[in-house]
Parts: C-alpha cells; structure tokens; sequence
C-alpha cells in the first residue's frame, strides 16, 4: 500500500469519526431537551403538591381549632396551647434589653380628690381601731391620753359570690269567729311575690346572674355549672338552659318589641349583616351559613342596637323589619338593602 491509499484511509476514518461525535452530540442534545422538559414538569407538579400541602395543613389547623377552640380564648401562633397563665413568666427575661432613656425632670401639681371620685360610688364599710381605756395612759408622765388625730388607710375589699337559699312562707288566716258561729269562714292569704317559674327554684336574681355570666362576660353554661358546684349547689346546664330560655321569652321579647318600636320613630338608622353559623339546627346542617342583621340608631337621641337572625341574606328581611320605617338608613353597598 503507497503513501496515498493510507492517506486516503486516514481520511475516510476521520470523516467517519466526526459523523460519529455528530451523531453522538445530537444524541445528547436531545437527552439534555427531555430531561430539561422532565425537570420544569417535576419543578411544576412539586410546586402543585406542595400548594395542596400547605391547603390541607390549613384546612387540617382551621377544622382542630372549630372543634376545639374557643373564640374568647386565643392563642399565639406556632404554639399549641394558650399561654395566658405564664404569660408574665415567660416574657420575662433576667437580663432584659433597655432602650436608652432621656431622664427629664419636672413637677406636676397632684390633683385632689381623683381617688376620691374615682371610689364615691362604692359602698364604703369603716373598721376604727381604738386603744382600750386601760391603755389610754401617758408612758412618761401616766396622765389620761385624748384622741389628737386620726390616720387612714383605704384598700378594695371584694366580696365572692355566695348562694343562699330564701323561703317564701305566706300565711294563711281565718275567722274564728265565723268557725264558732257555723257560717261561711273566709280564707285570707299574705300577699307574695310570684316565682320566676312556677315549681322551680329560679329567682330573679340567679336567673340574671346565669345570664350576665354567659352573654356579657363569656362563660359558657358548662363551666358555670362547675362553678355552681364549687358554691354547693348541684345546678346541672339543662337547667339553666330552660331557665336563659324561659327569661328570653318571658322577659326579654317584650322588651325587644318594645325596642323596635321606639327604633321605627326615629329617622335615622344604620344597618349590616355579619354571617353566623348555628349548631344543631332543625333541618340545617351545622356548616350552614346564616345571618345576623343588625340595626341601630344614630348618634342623637336613646341608643338601640337590636339584632334580628335570619338564615338567608335576602332584602325581605331588612324590608319587613323596617316596615314603617321612614327616614334615612345608612348600609354598606349591598344590593339587597335597595
């Protein structure tokens, strides 16, 4: 073989190596394309996934506190429990960082009698502490000593809530006379307050309390039944219940009607609807929207705020609880008040 047959040779292998690192590039070429497409799908289902994550952790946080939270009772974020006992503890620190402080320095005039106005209204019971007359003896000379000045100290004193048990004893009177003679005896019996409820032992002012306790300051009729028991009276919540149900329509719808009617006369009113959510409904699942309608007066004249619950939020309702209303009403820009 001469010199041009392996010249030749060399050439044709070459030419067929490079068709080969071409072929082998656009191998990789297209491998680099489908892992890259791969990659931006998984990028793409990772982000899906974990948006359905963080939605179902949500859902999951949001389902625990409907059942087992209370809405007077809130928590701090990232903790599990509520921290209002420790609070003092825990925010406390041993070596504390002060912000720097200007120190000024100045006189203000005390103002008399703020105390004073402050505690006028409260009934005041005054303890005096007296030397005993064998005591009222000068130490130096042994003459009889004079009261000279007194000296006072004030501190509140709170009273707990204590139960006791009244007796209405109504007494019945006769003629004997008329029991002597044979004729008609004439029955007379004390006059008496009626009962709250007939054959219960509800009286006006526990029946107030059970209320004031649950609607103005928050405490449910379960923890007042423990409450109860720690003051001796087994009172049970299906008690007290009947009782906060029996007061509402026995003594607060007058009321209510009442109200409305002094609210009609006014002329003008302000209203807005907030939805609600009612457990153990008849007919009506317990996630059910409904809705709370609230109407009050303006600024001028007697305050009334009413509330009307309703399960829609549809314009008959406001319509039919302002009929005969005429004036001017203040709302958001809800269609349904058109």
């Amino acid at each position: 073989m001469n010199t041009t047959d392996i010249t030749a040779l060399n050439v044709e292998q070459l030419r067929q190596y490079c068709i080969d690192l071409e072929r082998q590039s656009s191998i990789l070429e297209q491998r680099c394309t489908l892992l890259e497409q791969r990659n931006a799908h998984l990028e793409k289902l990772n982000a899906e996934l974990t948006a359905k994550v963080n939605w179902f952790m949500e859902q999951f946080k949001l389902a625990k506190h409907r059942q087992f939270g209370a809405s007077s009772e809130r928590t701090v974020p990232g903790q599990k429990q509520l921290s209002f006992f420790n609070e003092a503890e825990k925010e406390a620190s041993s070596e504390p960082v002060e912000p720097e402080v200007e120190t000024i320095t100045y006189t203000r005039k005390k103002r008399k009698g703020h105390r004073e106005a402050l505690l006028k209204d409260l009934p005041v019971e005054t303890i005096e502490y007296r030397l005993p007359p064998e005591e009222q003896v000068c130490p130096n000379c042994g003459g009889r000593l004079h009261e000279m000045s007194t000296e006072v100290r004030q501190e509140l004193k709170v009273i707990p809530a204590q139960v006791k048990l009244v007796k209405h004893v109504r007494y019945v009177y006769s003629c004997r006379r008329c029991e002597r003679e044979g004729t008609s005896t004439p029955v007379i019996t004390a006059p008496a307050p009626s009962p709250v409820i007939p054959g219960s032992l509800a009286s006006p002012s526990a029946v107030a309390y059970i209320m004031n306790e649950k609607y103005v300051n928050g405490l449910p009729l379960y923890r007042q039944e423990q409450q109860w028991s720690r003051l001796g009276v087994e009172l049970s919540r299906q008690t007290m219940a009947n009782w906060v149900v029996y007061a509402a329509e026995r003594w607060l719808e007058p009321l209510y009607e009442r109200l409305h009617q002094e609210l009609l006369k006014h002329d003008i009113l302000h209203s807005d609807e907030t939805t609600v959510q009612v457990l153990h409904e008849d007919g009506r699942p317990a996630e059910t929207q409904s809705y709370m309608w609230c109407y009050r007066t303006g600024r001028h004249g007697l305050p009334i705020v009413l509330f009307d619950y309703k399960t829609t939020r549809a314009g008959k309702h406001p319509k039919k609880f302002l009929s005969g209303f005429k004036g001017y009403l203040h709302t958001d820009g809800y269609s349904g008040y058109d």
